[in-house]
């Protein structure tokens, strides 16, 4: 399986990362992707212990929009502040979580924009892929994605993807990776698991988001990557596949999307 949006460096898995880790592989998790935010020194200190206990794991480093406000007045640093995360991490296959959130006021609209293109550039530039969040802002997201495209192209994923099939069809437009969470298993997620059943399989991926958002029944807990097993589920059955040959499928579009040699 693949948790291809976990947390692991954060502060919520500092006491007991080892039990954590040991119950994703015992699960059958043998892929992750570790989103670490490049402001947080903390966070990307506690990246180390992650990659010593996995050292399989893949991260991705990038300036979140809650956070863009924070480079207002110096956009251009942001930039500097990625690649210094990107250096510091063998591990390092993308940029992210990056995009735009207007649901909350954390970060004006016109500077998360700003932050949002400087990050796509340097990701065609250093031809990684990105991790886009997108919460409330979907049109000025592909707008933004079709304008920053080139000959050298962007690719990555739509992470936390909870849109109607209509949505799903504008995100794979793109080229990019629909990322489905635990959210499809919760009760009234019935359109989530109708717009999964029509997803490509070579163009989907499924996540945690830990320690976020944790799947039924461990709704309301803190959510870490063994969980993704209920993910599985749940989207095999929402498109009536085996979930054996969908874990496999899912595996091979993480190492396509991160060029992962394990």
């Amino acid at each position: 399986m693949i948790d291809s949006h976990c947390h692991l460096a954060g502060p919520e898995f500092a006491a007991d990362l080892a039990d954590v880790l040991a119950r994703a592989k015992e699960a059958g998790v043998a892929r992750l992707l570790v989103i670490l935010a490049a402001e947080d020194h903390e966070e990307m200190s506690r990246a180390e212990a992650v990659l010593n206990a996995w050292p399989d794991a893949r991260f991705a480093v990038g300036v979140h929009p809650h956070q863009a406000h924070v480079h207002a007045s110096h956009p251009d640093r942001v930039v500097a502040l990625v690649e210094r995360g990107l250096a510091a991490l063998p591990g390092a296959r993308a940029i992210g979580e990056i995009g735009l959130d207007y649901h909350y006021d954390f970060s004006p609209p016109a500077v998360q924009r700003t932050v949002f293109r400087a990050q796509l550039r340097l990701a065609r530039e250093r031809k990684l892929p990105v991790v886009l969040h997108v919460r409330d802002a979907e049109d000025d997201t592909l707008r933004i994605l079709e304008e920053e495209h080139s000959a050298a192209g962007l690719r990555g994923v739509f992470h936390c993807f909870t849109g109607d099939r209509a949505a799903a069809e504008r995100a794979l437009a793109t080229g990019f990776y629909l990322s489905i969470p635990g959210i499809i298993t919760f009760p009234r997620a019935g359109s989530l698991r109708e717009t999964a059943a029509h997803i490509p399989e070579a163009r989907l991926l499924i996540e945690t988001d830990s320690p976020y958002l944790a799947p039924i029944p461990h709704r309301g807990m803190r959510n870490e990557p063994a969980f993704v097993a209920r993910t599985l589920d749940a989207v095999a059955q929402a498109k009536g596949v085996d979930r054996n040959a969908l874990a496999r499928t899912l595996v091979a579009n993480f190492d396509r999307l991160f060029e992962v040699a394990i």
